[in-house]
């Protein structure tokens, strides 16, 4: 297990406008921080190498490609059979997710499909995997809650003052 990243403002703020303008290349990302390129690149590699930023894919919108329906499953799966699990899921395109669980459940999936049809043909091929026991549905009516990081990261404590002094001096 990697040790946790000590993020400060500067991070925080790098992040901030990572989030709030994703295609902004390092360029701008100096201009909106106020802070030298250099400094913005430096701190992205390190936060790349400690694991904080895990990847630049575009945030896609199954719905919007046609995937309208979604719903959470939880699986009861046979004892010791994680790894079974995980190659067998992973092999059925319409689970989008997969996290192992505490509780009732072992595994809980979101799975998305163009149709209710097209649900109960995912959820079947769940069904019919050698690991599942059990499983329980909930389809997924409306967004409360749209996925995101930024508002946790905010909560962080940061690890001091930047040292880029243009960034202390703005604050």
């Amino acid at each position: 297990m990697r040790t946790p990243a000590k993020l400060d403002e500067l991070d925080l703020a790098i992040l901030t406008a990572m989030h709030e303008f994703q295609k902004a290349g390092i360029l701008e990302l100096s201009r909106r921080t106020k802070v030298a390129r250099a400094t913005v690149q430096a701190r992205i590699n390190r936060m790349e190498e400690a694991g904080v930023i895990a990847s630049y894919d575009p945030q896609l919108d199954v719905t919007a490609a046609g995937f309208d329906v979604q719903a959470f499953v939880t699986l009861e799966i046979a004892q010791g059979a994680l790894d079974t699990v995980s190659a067998e899921l992973a092999a059925i395109p319409g689970v989008l997710e997969a996290y192992a669980t505490t509780g009732s459940g072992d595994v809980l999936c979101r799975i998305g499909a163009d149709s209710h049809a097209g649900l109960q043909a995912v959820l079947l091929s769940i069904d019919r995997t050698g690991s599942v026991v059990r499983s329980h549905s909930v389809i997924v009516l409306s967004t409360v809650v749209a996925r995101r990081t930024m508002p946790l990261l905010r909560t962080l404590t940061p690890a001091g003052t930047a040292k880029a002094p243009a960034y202390r001096d703005q604050r």
